[in-house]
């Protein structure tokens, strides 16, 4: 994945998602809504379409063909098509994370 792949802090905390939106949209992509629980693993998932995840509460775990990175709220990674990716609640509460695919 690289650096390339993980924006820091690229979204201003609180996350709203019309900002999320408003910035995907130009760039092609949906934008829909995730909640899960503590310890909640998606994992060994492949899609044909890139992917972009921002966290808007929580802390998540990305491992993205072969890569590790921790999101938190604001955080947003990309995730090309074809690539390998598993995901996981690693904070103490649920987590809110925003998806889209282009």
């Amino acid at each position: 994945m690289g650096k390339g792949g993980l924006r820091k802090h690229k979204f201003p905390v609180p996350v709203k998602r019309e900002d999320v939106e408003r910035d995907w949209k130009p760039r092609g992509y949906s934008c829909d809504l995730f909640v899960d629980p503590p310890g909640k693993a998606w994992v060994d998932f492949v899609h044909r379409e890139d992917e972009l995840v921002t966290v808007v509460s929580g802390k998540m775990e990305f491992t993205i063909g072969g890569d590790r990175v921790e999101l938190e709220p604001g955080d947003e990674v990309f995730i090309p098509a074809g690539a390998k990716h598993s995901t996981k609640n690693i904070g103490d509460s649920d987590a809110h994370w925003l998806y889209g695919y282009a």
